[in-house]
């Protein structure tokens, strides 16, 4: 299950009602550089990056209506000693992360890594996340 880190971090410096329009506006500036990182296990547990994708920035956009930030992360695969496993996108001070897999509809996964993630290194992976800003405000504010 996808798990946060950081709202306050992010809020902390603004001083009034916080809004989902505002609330928005302060995670658009904070992922304006942000990556994710694509996480394996090898037999002894230990973590292992696969994958490190890198926002296209002109991605990065904010719908009103129905109050969500969307964006397209992409990158080149560099390891496939492991499946992937876990996700995490990390902005300045915001990040969030979870379980991720290539097989649609894995039970107990968050992430479906689309069709271009296809674990051979060197190949070019790309992925669009969805940031649901009024549920986050709703679950921490």
């Amino acid at each position: 299950m996808r798990q946060e880190q950081g709202l306050d971090a992010v809020t902390q410096d603004y001083n009034g009602r916080l809004t989902v329009n505002i609330l928005a506006s302060l995670l658009l500036d904070d992922l304006r550089d942000c990556q994710c990182s694509v996480f394996g296990e090898v037999e002894s547990e230990k973590t292992i990056l696969l994958a490190t994708l890198h926002i296209v920035p002109e991605s990065l956009e904010y719908e009103s209506y129905s109050q969500r930030i969307e964006f397209i992360v992409k990158g080149e695969i560099i390891n496939n000693d492991s499946p992937p496993l876990t996700y995490k996108v990390e902005g300045d001070k915001y990040s969030f992360y979870g379980r991720c897999s290539t097989v649609f509809k894995v039970c107990g996964v968050d992430l479906y890594l689309s069709r271009s993630y296809t674990e051979q290194v060197g190949d070019r992976a790309q992925q669009k996340f969805t940031i649901l800003v009024k549920k986050l405000m709703k679950s921490h504010f």
